[in-house]
């Protein structure tokens, strides 16, 4: 089964090379992306049942991260939303899981992590904040 991920990054080039990584390595396809908290917004409540992984930065060009998280509260039982952080410590983890995330990866150490998870694959319990 083909995974539908939605991509929450301001960067350009990590934007294009996690899109590109994601489809290489997952069964896959990026079917949006955005790169403001608005512009995810907008598109999740316009699109609450295309997509399955929501992959969210936090730092974002305008607005943040946790906006997105926060927008995601309300999705389907089969939906994940992962924050993938350059700034994973105990805090932005607690954070994480107080909004609901189902996982937290370090961009710049666990992107193998975030792969694994994405395919159903075992992921340390760290990781993992939220039932599902």
């Amino acid at each position: 089964m083909s995974l539908n991920i939605f991509l929450v990054e301001d960067n350009r080039i990590v934007r294009n090379a996690l899109t590109e990584m994601l489809q290489e390595t997952l069964d896959c396809r990026v079917v949006a992306s955005a790169a403001t908290e608005p512009e995810a917004t907008r598109w999740l409540s316009a699109n609450p049942y295309d997509w399955d992984i929501a992959v969210i930065d936090l730092t974002l060009a305008q607005g943040n991260g946790w906006g997105v998280l926060a927008g995601c509260r309300d999705r389907q039982p089969h939906q994940r939303a992962v924050v993938l952080t350059g700034h994973a410590d105990t805090a932005i983890r607690s954070r994480c899981a107080e909004l609901a995330a189902n996982a937290v990866f370090d961009k710049t150490t666990e992107l193998d992590l975030l792969f694994a998870y994405c395919c159903g694959r075992d992921t340390p319990e760290s990781n993992l904040l939220a039932a599902g």
